[in-house]
């Protein structure tokens, strides 16, 4: 899109092509393009229409029912916070007593859409001509546009002097192609830039990758790793009095929050919080520095939460769970109980193997497994592959998860948690046939 292109979208003519172009996205492109020529809408226009009816149309699993008045370009949305993520962040902006920043790259405007929803006064700075217009109708189809200015220029200029907060989201896609950039002195403004704002401005937060480089983290900052129901989204770096925690490992999920309060005596670093929409807010805090302990595999595996893993918050979460784990390497955890959490999903383990197609095809064929998702970590075995040459043919479901224990490939055979009185478990079963001389369930586990 162009400034031109945006200007006739702007029209009582454009507005009509949007609604048109709103009733038939989402279906065959040329069938569509062909219903709005058809209605009478130049070429030009329609095709300009149904770009945004296809946009809004995606952007809904971010902003929401506001998508549908909002303008996009491809890389923008790409790009844009999610609601939810920039909501908790105005609401930490707000409660920390903010009430003006600068949002250098603004984009699109999800983040100061959300800042100025939370009473904060907004100055945009965008470099793209064409995505600094379309930031300021999304600011006046929001209602915000008196808390929310944007001006189109370099965001390095910008006198920061003039608010008592800053947020940049560095560009991190090529201009023209929308490649990934991987590294960060490329991004847009420049990494050394955007890390020295910290000492221009106290408030200071950075929104960065998620696959970010631990080193590369400012000393004194706090780096915070968001999830939204179990889907890896962004990193961010809170500078000055914002930085509360070293780590931080923010996991948004709909629905109340799980209680996750640490079992037998294990201290708890976490807590939760409902934000202002449906979603609820659990945070788990620590150094980044500490080691889980290694033991056994035992009863039950946990998937730890994507932010959970690259915060650095592995030994956290085993403090939490009283788990182990069975490899210093992999990040699942082990524990004989099953206790609630929203950072991390727990299967029940019913068999331990060293890792040999021909055993775990008769094993699954014994179970009459039919059906299996493959989780894998540590392991460089294809998973679709590995389901075909498993040439499975029950009705039964299970879950394997293919990883190391002790440096040795190994799958685990699972199925969902439920916690059982000990005396049902199967591996209260493998322990008393151990002491009777009987093969214990988890066969396999000494050897070939």
């Amino acid at each position: 899109m162009d400034l031109e292109q945006f200007a006739a979208l702007r029209t009582g003519e454009g507005s009509a092509a949007l609604d048109a172009a709103a009733r038939v996205a989402g279906g065959d492109p040329l069938t569509a393009a062909a219903t709005l020529r058809s209605a009478g809408v130049p070429a030009g226009l329609a095709a300009a229409a149904l770009t945004q009816a296809e946009l809004r149309r995606r952007a809904a699993g971010k902003f929401g029912p506001a998508a549908a008045g909002m303008f996009f370009t491809r890389p923008g949305l790409e790009q844009a916070t999610r609601q939810a993520v920039a909501r908790r962040r105005a609401e930490r902006l707000r409660a920390a007593g903010v009430t003006t920043l600068a949002d250098l790259g603004c984009g699109l405007g999800a983040d100061a859409l959300a800042a100025a929803s939370a009473g904060i006064r907004v100055y945009g700075v965008e470099a793209d001509p064409v995505t600094a217009a379309l930031a300021e109708a999304n600011a006046q189809a929001s209602g915000y546009a008196e808390l929310f200015t944007v001006e189109c220029g370099d965001a390095t200029a910008f006198d920061v002097t003039r608010v008592e907060a800053v947020f940049c989201d560095p560009a991190r896609r090529r201009a023209g192609t929308g490649r990934r950039i991987f590294d960060p002195n490329a991004y847009s403004p420049p990494w050394d830039f955007v890390t020295g704002l910290a000492e221009r401005v106290p408030y200071t937060v950075v929104k960065v990758a998620p696959g970010l480089d631990h080193a590369l983290i400012p000393p004194g900052a706090e780096a915070e790793w968001v999830s939204v129901d179990g889907d890896l989204v962004e990193a961010a770096l809170w500078c000055g009095p914002l930085a509360e925690h070293p780590r931080r490992a923010t996991v948004l999920k709909e629905g109340p929050p799980v209680n996750a309060s640490g079992s037998k005596g294990a201290p708890s670093y976490h807590f939760a919080a409902h934000s202002a929409g449906r979603e609820s807010v659990h945070q788990l805090i620590g150094s980044g520095r500490a080691e889980a302990p290694v033991g056994p595999v035992r009863r039950f595996v946990y998937d730890p939460d994507p932010a959970v893993i690259r915060a650095h918050l592995v030994a956290e979460l085993a403090a939490e769970l009283d788990a182990t784990l069975a490899d210093p390497t992999i990040a699942y955890l082990y524990a004989d109980d099953a206790t609630p959490t929203p950072y991390a999903r727990c299967l029940e383990v019913t068999d331990v193997l060293p890792f040999s197609l021909k055993r775990l095809r008769a094993l699954l064929r014994e179970r009459r497994v039919g059906r299996v998702e493959i989780l894998k970590r540590g392991s460089a075995l294809e998973p679709e592959r590995l389901r075909r040459d498993l040439r499975l043919t029950g009705d039964q479901p299970a879950s394997l998860v293919l990883t190391r224990v002790a440096g040795a490939p190994t799958v685990l055979v699972c199925r969902p948690s439920a916690p059982r009185a000990a005396t049902e478990s199967p591996w209260a079963e493998a322990r008393a046939g151990d002491q009777a001389g009987a093969e214990p369930l988890a066969r396999g586990a000494d050897g070939d």
